[in-house]
């Protein structure tokens, strides 16, 4: 058996084994990367990029029916489903080549394409090659979880792993779960002609600002979607080549094609971990700040161990270890400062600490709003309903921010900022920023905490003597 010793040893080829890969690959540093499926991982093949490819389509589409709105005539949309198909599979198909074996052999990397396993603390094997690495990365990602719904497994029903392959549009879809996939899909189904119905145990959204998540799911439904919450369901039942499913209040949905949307379990099966002494659970390998495991040569970034499952979120995971493993540089990990963002219509984004923990971390804190009705961009785009969330606390320091509203997942950046550099609200109100924009609504978010400062007696006083300088 062949044997390497590679300063890294990668294991999965999605995002962040990826990152850790070529940056290491970039500092002159021995790797190997091991990838038992596609390269790319989920975000390329399964995930983020046709996920937004087929939103775009569904967004154009909308487009056209609310244009009237603008004075411009233009109807409802024909929908060429095979068309929207061939723009999904045309955009995976071209962002590939990036993430390729080809390519990251080019720079330098020894690619294995092949299942990996730990055969002891110190060494992992894989295609017949057996590897002695100083530091191992594992990057395994996450795979759908099923919800314990009797009957589900007797029906076919798809995950985000197979609805990208439709042939055709349906022409009613059911999803099971209200989390970010489920209603960004459902969405854009639903605007590209599917009958859509959601249906959520819990809350839509539940982990979600709840006053960012109202004028969401008021636009979800004035758009035609049934989005049922706090529904459990009893059973799901086979009827032809599609599903029955039956509510605990009696009603029954039929569902020709099902989509499962209801999370994702870390990808930890098959890996030997107990070979390697790295300890694992349900919820995915565990791993401390420095995003070490119990084996002090192992680490685990990305999905695999269940943090935030953000492909931003691995990039910047693998970042951190690249600066831990070669640099030998103390890292941290503070998932507090990584950013989510809901891709449906109206979007919905946030960074930092919602209202809730910060409240419980500090005596005293401040809720700033500033809605787009007051921004002239949005009011010119027809595109009003949305609203900026700062928290605040002490003298000024944004701890928490949300944003609802077109482009959301853009307007945000300049709160991550903040965010990450412990900025205030007077820094944020001292920014320059491009007219119009819908930015400045972040801006007005700011300065209506400096107007508390004008208004308070010891300022009042202080402009009085100064007045009285001339």
């Amino acid at each position: 058996m062949e044997t390497l010793k590679p300063d890294l040893c990668v294991v999965g080829a999605g995002a962040a084994g990826l990152s850790v890969a070529a940056a290491a690959a970039a500092l002159g540093a021995p790797v190997a990367l091991v990838e038992k499926g596609a390269m790319g991982g989920d975000c390329l093949n399964h995930g983020c990029v046709p996920s937004k490819a087929l939103i775009a389509a569904a967004a154009r589409a909308q487009a056209l029916r609310e244009s009237a709105r603008l004075g411009v005539g233009a109807g409802e949309a024909k929908i060429d489903f095979a068309a929207v198909r061939a723009h999904v599979r045309g955009v995976r198909e071209s962002i590939a080549p990036h993430d390729s074996a080809e390519r990251f052999r080019a720079l330098g990397v020894t690619v294995i394409e092949a299942p990996g396993r730990f055969v002891s603390a110190s060494a992992l094997e894989a295609g017949g090659v057996r590897i002695l690495a100083r530091r191992f990365v594992l990057a395994t990602g996450s795979t759908p979880a099923t919800p314990p719904i009797p009957g589900l497994d007797l029906v076919h029903y798809h995950t985000n792993e197979t609805i990208f392959d439709l042939p055709a549009l349906p022409e009613r879809l059911v999803v099971i779960g209200a989390g970010p996939i489920g209603l960004e899909l459902a969405q854009a189904f639903r605007r590209l002609g599917a009958q859509t119905i959601v249906v959520e145990a819990g809350a839509a959204l539940g982990r979600e600002d709840r006053e960012l998540v109202a004028p969401l799911l008021r636009r979800l439904r004035t758009e035609g979607l049934r989005i049922l919450e706090q529904t459990n369901i009893r059973a799901v039942e086979p009827v032809g080549a599609g599903a029955r499913l039956v509510l605990e209040s009696g009603e029954t949905i039929e569902a020709p094609h099902l989509l499962v949307a209801t999370g994702r379990r870390p990808r930890v099966e098959g890996l030997g971990l107990e070979a390697a002494g790295v300890a694992f659970d349900a919820k995915g390998v565990k791993v401390g700040g420095d995003l070490r495991t119990s084996n002090r040569r192992v680490y685990a970034i990305g999905d695999c161990n269940g943090g935030a499952q953000f492909t931003h979120a691995a990039g910047h995971q693998a970042s951190l270890v690249i600066r831990a493993t070669l640099l030998r540089m103390p890292i941290s990990f503070r998932p507090e400062r990584i950013p989510r963002v809901v891709y449906t219509d109206p979007q919905i984004a946030w960074i930092g600490l919602s209202e809730e923990e910060a409240r419980a971390r500090h005596k005293s804190i401040r809720v700033l709003r500033a809605g787009f009705a007051e921004n002239d961009r949005a009011r010119a785009e027809a595109e009003i309903d949305g609203h900026v969330k700062l928290i605040v606390v002490g003298s000024g320091r944004i701890v928490g921010a949300g944003v609802v509203g077109a482009a959301a997942g853009d307007v945000v950046a300049p709160l991550c900022l903040a965010i990450e550099h412990d900025l205030s609200t007077r820094d944020l109100a001292d920014l320059i920023l491009p007219y119009p924009t819908l930015a400045e609504t972040i801006k007005r978010a700011a300065a209506a905490d400096l107007a508390r400062l004008a208004a308070a007696p010891k300022t009042r006083r202080l402009v009085r003597w100064l007045r009285r300088l001339g």
